[in-house]
Parts: C-alpha cells; structure tokens; sequence
C-alpha cells in the first residue's frame, strides 16, 4: 500500500513542476542523510518527493523540511517491496515531472555476524539495500536518459567490510557493482550515476555530519561530466564536531 501526502510551503495553486526547477527525489527519507539531502536540494529551490517506510518518519521529514519554501511531496513505500516502490516513483513522477536529481538512501543498518541470520532476514535486507536501489535506476535512469540528462546518488557502505554488520557489507559491495554497471550504461546518454561510501558513522555534530554530507552530495551533482566517477568515499569533513557539543556515542 502506497500512503501520499503533500506540503507546499508557498500554497502554489499550480503542478509543482511549474516552477521551472527539475525536482529532488529521495528514498530513504529518514532523519539523517535523507533528510539532510532534502534540505540541500530544496535549499537550491529544486521541488522534493520523498520516500519512506512510515508516516511517522515522512512527518518527522515533513516538519524537518517546513523551513524550506518549495514544493514538497511525499509517499510511503517500502523500499524493499517492488510493487510499493514503483507505485511511489511513478506518482513522483506524475506530481513533479522527471527528476533533476535521485538519492537512493534506503538501508536496513543493524548489526550482525556472518552466521548469525537465516535466510530470509538476509533476503529481506538484501531487498532493501539492493534490489530496491536496481529498481529505482531501473525507472529513473532511462526518464532521465531521454529527458537530457540527470544524476543518481547511492549512499554506500563503509568502504571496507565490517565482521560486526556483515549484511551490510556484503549487500554495499553488491551495490556498488551495481552502480558501476548502471553508470556503465547510462554516462554516454546524460546520467551521472555514483555510489557514495560513507567512511565513518554518521552523526551530527561528527566529521561525518549528514548535512556536511548533504553538501558533498550537491558538490556531487553540480561536477562537469569529465569528473564523474561512479564510486566515490566521503572521508569526513575537515572540521572538527562543533566546540561544546559532546562526541556521538558508540
């Protein structure tokens, strides 16, 4: 089941598309990098469509993002259900036209050991932080391709195998293959396509702040097409957690 639901800041009387700026799509709109990576985009004024497994965490978006005057529309949908997931980018589509930019940053980030799940719970992550970025390239790559171009950002892994969150870095390393592939196919017809390893653990305040990832995301999107890479390792920023703020837990 695919739940929708609109904000529009500015009460456009008219399609969000309107306004001239191709739009931002995020899947795996949740209070870190998703939400972050919204706020970005629409900061440049680009019309957002998230997605999310919950209402719970498309309204914890939806008041994160109030401040940013631009269209916004949002659907929940499982990123690990196909049916759901094509059901939700074929609406943002329909609302906000083909997008300018798509971040796929949809995970299932838990803990684990090599023999510690069955089967189907590896199945059921490997839906979520695989086949769920294939089918969002699969539909958007080729609206962008015969659009004029767009960009596609996948929020990586770390960038080398952890013991401690095995699926996770087994499903990642799938991923960027992935990306790679796609990248493969679609750069001569206009999409850049780039996987994003994320190498340290996200928190505010950290050299991994999601919005300072945010920002090496747009700095991503904006590069000439002789820079683009189809794998890419976000380092941290150079700057230290802000000064009084105490250091992420672990």
């Amino acid at each position: 089941m695919v739940s929708i639901g609109r904000v529009d800041p500015q009460q456009a009387a008219s399609d969000p598309a309107s306004t001239g700026a191709s739009a931002a799509f995020v899947i795996g709109a949740g209070p870190g990098i998703g939400t972050a990576a919204a706020r970005r985009f629409g900061r440049a004024g680009m019309p957002l469509g998230l997605v999310a497994r919950s209402e719970a965490t498309l309204d914890q978006a939806r008041a994160a993002l109030s401040p940013v005057a631009v269209p916004t529309v949002t659907v929940r949908g499982d990123a690990g259900d196909k049916d759901q997931l094509t059901g939700a980018l074929d609406h943002l589509v329909a609302e906000l036209g083909v997008p300018g930019v798509v971040v796929y940053n949809a995970a299932v980030v838990e803990g684990d050991r090599i023999f510690d799940l069955d089967h189907a719970t590896r199945q059921a992550r490997y839906a979520v932080n695989v086949l769920g970025a294939l089918t969002t390239m699969a539909k958007v790559a080729p609206l962008m391709a015969d659009n004029g171009g767009g960009t596609i950002l996948v929020t990586g892994g770390m960038p080398h195998p952890n013991q401690y969150v095995v699926s996770l870095s087994i499903d990642k390393a799938g991923l960027r293959a992935a990306v790679q592939v796609v990248a493969d196919q679609f750069s001569d017809r206009g999409v850049h396509v780039t996987c994003v390893s994320i190498g340290g653990r996200v928190a505010p305040g950290s050299s991994f702040d999601p919005d300072q990832i945010a920002e090496e995301y747009w700095r991503i999107y904006g590069q000439p097409r002789d820079q683009w890479q189809p794998d890419l390792t976000y380092k941290g920023s150079p700057q230290a957690a802000a000064p009084g703020r105490p250091p992420a837990p672990h």
